[in-house]
């Protein structure tokens, strides 16, 4: 195996390892939900993409998941109303 001739500086070391840092994942919101999710793909909380059911993830859904989820969106949207009010 092969050994290096010199030893690496350190500064050297650090400056070629500086691009070894992870990033922040950039999130978008779901124009249905609300949620955040990645962009360019299918919500994984509603199922949408670019304004229809990709998924189909509410068709696969039984009747009271179906029903909890329309009384959440609609106590989400009636959360958002009052903090407008409350704004103005």
């Amino acid at each position: 195996m092969s050994v290096p001739k010199k030893r690496s500086a350190t500064r050297r070391r650090k400056l070629r390892a500086s691009h070894h840092a992870l990033k922040k994942t950039k999130t978008t919101t779901c124009p249905k939900c609300e949620k955040p999710c990645l962009p360019h793909t299918a919500c994984k909380n509603c199922g949408y993409y670019k304004g229809r059911d990709v998924l189909g993830l509410e068709a696969k859904m039984d009747k009271k998941a179906k029903k909890s989820l329309q009384k959440k969106q609609e106590k989400e949207k009636l959360e958002k109303t009052d903090k407008e009010m409350a704004q103005k």
